[in-house]
């Protein structure tokens, strides 16, 4: 009996293991470039912090410290998935992952959408996904992650 216990808790303990390690194995076709954008929501950007629906695009660096991935970034300002009805900061890299050049780019709409000018793919980024809803791409948007420290938000790869 005492056997049987120990293998449960071992079979527990190592399916945890995997459901917390499938996090990083996220791929794109889009190049890993570095990212390093730090945002001043109050001085800077102050109408972003509290708003939803709208868009930030940085496609060249304004500081040496700036670094913007492949072929820029993309910042919307959401709704949260979860019920809170809270603002939610996503960044995307502008790169359309269906054609893989840096200069190819992808531009947000008011809908919610981020539309490629070359191939016509169409990606939802209202929720953060970034998923393909028409177009020939199959792939989604590369993500960035966002952190929100005091008035700051901090995008990073």
């Amino acid at each position: 009996m005492r056997s049987t216990i120990m293998k449960y808790q071992f079979f527990c303990f190592l399916l945890a293991f995997s459901f917390a390690s499938c996090d990083d194995n996220y791929y794109s076709s889009i190049p890993d470039y570095p990212v390093n954008l730090q945002l001043n929501l109050t001085s800077t950007y102050p109408t972003f912090k509290n708003s939803t629906n709208q868009f930030l695009l940085f496609k060249t660096r304004k500081f040496d410290s700036d670094r913007i991935g492949y072929g820029g970034i993309l910042v919307y300002s959401g709704l949260s998935l979860d019920d809170s009805g809270n603002t939610q900061f996503y960044a995307f890299d502008m790169s359309c992952p269906y054609e893989v050049k840096p200069d190819v780019r992808v531009f947000p709409n008011d809908r919610g959408q981020a539309i490629c000018e070359k191939c016509g793919s169409v990606y939802d980024i209202g929720f953060g996904n970034g998923l393909p809803s028409s177009g020939p791409s199959k792939e989604a948007l590369k993500r960035y992650r966002t952190m929100l420290s005091g008035d700051y938000l901090i995008i990073s790869r």
